[in-house]
């Protein structure tokens, strides 16, 4: 029987990001893949039967397939140097989850599974929790099929050569059938448990959130031969939106905007670009506060273009409304781990999406600085098997 932080240690050097830290696991990657490998193994040690379905989700069954089961899982990708635990840790809490359960000898009433849901973090083709949305069909298949990568790979091609069949991607009943319940154990990504607080929480909601691509269109030229009075240049125009992104969300209560990627067309320095791309996030609990600032935003945008000599566009890539987890399956769990809190969280998780058509959700295992996204994520191993110990302890109630 191995701890968490046995089998977090077994894959620590997947995926290692020499230049930005952390790890850097993009869906269907080496690393990624390497890591679906990993847990295929760990699974099939513990007598598990493993199936990947059509969206490229694998479930690993302890007991026969059947509608109605209790699933638990979480993701292996990750975002650009992001930190050890988000994600791997609830994948690896259920994997020690299942030793705990054989090991306190109980017999599951009905069947129990893991999954492993691709493309949560929606790093390589920009949509969060693909796998989640094309199983309950929360996403248009067609849409999905023609996302493309930063090499210009759609989602169909790269699906495809991983064994994936584009023409039978998207919504699968049958599958979604399965689930009775999810619980999805993660590492908390803000500072609500603190440093000294109890080690695990039940989720109670989700920020409403979502992802915009702005590009900003000036004339593209030499950074040599063009007078500063002659230029319409979209870095300058970008430079002032992301700073209208920030006093637009500090302007609204709670809201939270972030510029964390931008690209300019064609990239050389000394090049006068011709478009800068650049991606927003933006969340709010209050789902029409967020409309509210993406239009605060938009209008900010436009008039900064404007005064730059450039144009602007704004594409919504994805959005989820705020999620409020099944009342009666948290207080099931709040009941079979008393004095354990209950938190609200900002990030979104595939929990999330399956909330919308299944009774989910979620635990949080303390992360004492709060920092995520980040090689500064941090989970005490303590903690880490603190979090597996309550998960076991939930499943089993549950069971």
């Amino acid at each position: 029987m191995e701890t968490v932080t046995q089998l977090l240690h077994s894959i620590q050097d997947v995926g290692s990001d020499v230049v930005r830290g952390g790890y850097s696991r993009p869906v269907y990657s080496t690393a990624e893949l390497d890591l679906r490998s990993w847990f295929i193994d760990q699974a099939r040690q513990r007598g598990l039967d493993v199936e990947t379905d059509r969206n490229g989700i694998i479930w690993a069954w302890w007991g026969k397939p059947q509608d109605g089961a209790l699933v638990t899982g979480s993701h292996l990708d990750s975002v650009p140097g992001g930190g050890a635990f988000d994600g791997p840790l609830g994948v690896a809490s259920a994997l020690a989850a299942v030793d705990l359960l054989k090991a306190r000898g109980t017999v599951p009433g009905r069947s129990l599974a893991i999954t492993v849901f691709p493309e949560e973090e929606g790093s390589r083709f920009g949509v969060a929790c693909l796998g989640s949305r094309l199983l309950t069909g929360a996403i248009e298949v067609n849409k999905a099929l023609n996302l493309h990568d930063a090499d210009g790979n759609t989602f169909a091609d790269v699906a495809r050569s991983n064994g994936l069949d584009p023409r039978h991607v998207g919504p699968d009943q049958e599958a979604l059938a399965r689930i009775g319940e999810f619980v999805e154990l993660h590492v908390e990504q803000g500072k609500g448990l603190g440093a000294d607080g109890p080690a695990i929480a039940v989720g109670s909601s989700i920020l409403g959130h979502g992802r915009w691509k702005l590009s900003i269109h000036g004339q593209g030229n030499h950074a040599g031969t063009t007078l500063m009075a002659d230029r319409a240049d979209p870095m300058v125009a970008a430079a002032q939106i992301i700073v209208a992104v920030r006093d637009a969300a500090a302007r609204e209560p709670d809201a939270r905007a972030t510029v964390g990627r931008l690209i300019p067309v064609p990239g050389g320095t000394n090049v006068i670009a011709s478009r800068v791309d650049l991606w927003l996030d933006a969340r709010h609990p209050d789902d029409a506060v967020t409309a509210r600032l993406i239009e605060a935003i938009y209008a900010a945008a436009r008039e900064i273009a404007t005064r730059e000599g450039c144009s602007v566009s704004l594409t919504e890539e994805s959005y989820s409304d705020t999620v409020h987890f099944d009342p009666d399956l948290s207080r099931r769990i709040s009941g079979i781990l008393p004095g354990a809190p209950v938190l609200a969280t900002g990030a979104g998780h595939d929990a999330g999406v399956l909330a919308g058509y299944v009774p989910s959700a979620m635990l949080f295992v303390r992360n004492p600085s709060g920092i995520s996204h980040s090689p500064e994520e941090y989970v005490a191993d303590e903690d880490a098997d603190a979090g597996a110990v309550a998960l076991a302890d939930v499943l089993e109630g549950l069971l």
